[in-house]
């Protein structure tokens, strides 16, 4: 089940939001747990016991390491091979005997293994709360029920944002939901849903007409890379407004998973914005381990090199993510030691070259044969190719508007808008009356496109 469907919109969130406020709030934790439990076996009703484990799992490996803190580092790691040994089954096992198979021109046989959805996220937060307990920075769930409900809220498990124990702690067990914040989450959830239907899904289809081009052109070939950036960036942010605006309506506060990455001055500065609680998450629990920057320019070098490497492969088991992570680590590397005094000095230059760069590791990230990437590098540049002819022309026509739109809507000129008439004495009252209205039209249409619309995947589900 995806937020952007109507079984989701019209069945099941209704159901779920009645049931929710009108037991009494001593309750509300377990009707979230078996909804979101329902949720994940709606959609992966064969591996919804990979998930019980998981939360079981963790729950007691945390009141272990409280009860018997001499044998914590034992349990910790005991912890840890198991949670990273599942991921590792799950969706890397076939990739690494591909591999051994391709370097010692063996002949294993593959297992016929369906990755369970989101089990990277709900694995991540796991661990999480494990060497948070281990390392007495929070302390253990009141009980499995409610550390259940935490790994497996159905707003942000199959696709992040990767909530931190810490940030629910407290409301997990005491949380106040009031009109007001309702209000707010629906508006964001709506604002949400629109950025993934409106703008990701057409671009997708916008990107699918480019792939059948009967006469390839330079242009198509950088339009498509622009689409697809763009795409996956309306994708997945448009699923954290989505989740974080559920999270309100429930009464939880997730923490902000993108900050206009697009507008980025530098890829470090991008990675501050992009994913956030990925970044954040592997900054915490792996680059700072080794040792981050403390340990001396080459252990910093040597850290960056791994943390990049393990992003790269944690979005996927294939050798172009490998390479995206690579390209990351570089690019940062370069700046780092390098050109980022140079980027600080001409501001304009370095918002261009880094949307460029982040386009250019998209094309990474999308196309999974090393060899498809390089052709697709080539086209960009391929002067033997015409520059642009009817066909492409046509399309870009047909998809115009939706790229102006996406390009507005990468950088916060709208909030900036919307916030200076809110603040104003006539907009306040304007929008009073105008924002429900203009919410429910968008939904309106957003409806509409759901029904009419056969391409309405989540990017992210994959990963």
């Amino acid at each position: 089940m995806v937020f952007s469907s109507i079984s989701f919109l019209y069945y099941f969130l209704p159901l779920c939001i009645l049931c929710y406020f009108l037991i009494p709030a001593k309750f509300r934790n377990k009707v979230l747990l078996i909804f979101s439990l329902f949720f994940y076996f709606y959609g992966e009703s064969k591996y919804i016991i990979v998930l019980i484990f998981s939360c079981f799992l963790n729950y007691y490996a945390g009141n272990l390491i409280i009860k018997y803190p001499k044998k914590k580092k034992l349990l910790l790691i005991t912890n840890l091979v198991i949670n990273f040994g599942l991921l590792f089954y799950f969706k890397y096992f076939n990739f690494f005997i591909t591999n051994i198979n391709n370097l010692l021109n063996t002949d294993f046989p593959l297992l016929h293994i369906i990755m369970p959805i989101g089990i990277s996220f709900f694995t991540f937060q796991a661990t999480s709360y494990v060497i948070d307990i281990y390392k007495g920075e929070i302390k253990p769930a009141k009980n499995v029920f409610d550390f259940a409900t935490y790994l497996t809220l159905f707003p942000q498990l199959i696709a992040g944002p990767i909530v931190r124990y810490e940030t629910v702690a407290e409301e997990m067990e005491n949380r106040k939901t009031t009109i007001p914040l309702v209000a707010s989450g629906l508006k964001r959830f709506i604002i949400g849903l629109g950025k993934k239907v409106l703008i990701a899904n057409l671009l997708g289809a916008f990107t699918t007409s480019l792939d059948t081009l009967s006469s390839p052109t330079i242009l198509s070939f950088w339009l498509k890379a622009l689409a697809y950036t763009f795409q996956i960036y309306y994708d997945f942010s448009g699923y954290s407004d989505m989740a974080i605006g559920l999270g309100l309506v429930f009464g939880f506060h997730f923490l902000e998973n993108f900050n206009y990455p697009l507008t980025a001055k530098s890829i470090t500065d991008f990675w501050r914005r992009w994913h956030i609680s990925l970044s954040t998450w592997f900054r915490d629990y792996l680059y700072i381990p080794l040792g981050g920057n403390r340990l001396g320019k080459k252990k910093q070098i040597r850290n960056i090199l791994i943390v990049w490497l393990t992003t790269g492969l944690w979005h996927g088991a294939s050798w172009n993510f490998v390479l995206w992570g690579l390209y990351f680590a570089i690019l940062l590397l370069l700046e780092k030691f390098v050109w980022q005094k140079f980027l600080d000095k001409h501001k304009i230059f370095a918002h261009i070259s880094t949307f460029i760069l982040i386009i250019f590791s998209f094309i990474i990230f999308s196309t999974e044969s090393i060899t498809g990437i390089g052709l697709f590098f080539q086209n960009l540049f391929n002067f033997t190719l015409p520059f642009t002819n009817v066909e492409t022309n046509f399309y870009l026509s047909n998809y115009l508007i939706i790229l102006i739109l996406a390009f507005i809507g990468m950088g916060p000129w709208i909030k900036n808008l919307y916030n200076k008439i809110a603040n104003s004495k006539t907009g306040k009252k304007v929008l009073i009356i105008a924002e429900p209205m203009i919410l429910m039209i968008l939904l309106f249409i957003i409806t509409g496109y759901i029904i009419d619309d056969s391409y309405n995947p989540f990017l992210y589900f994959r990963f």
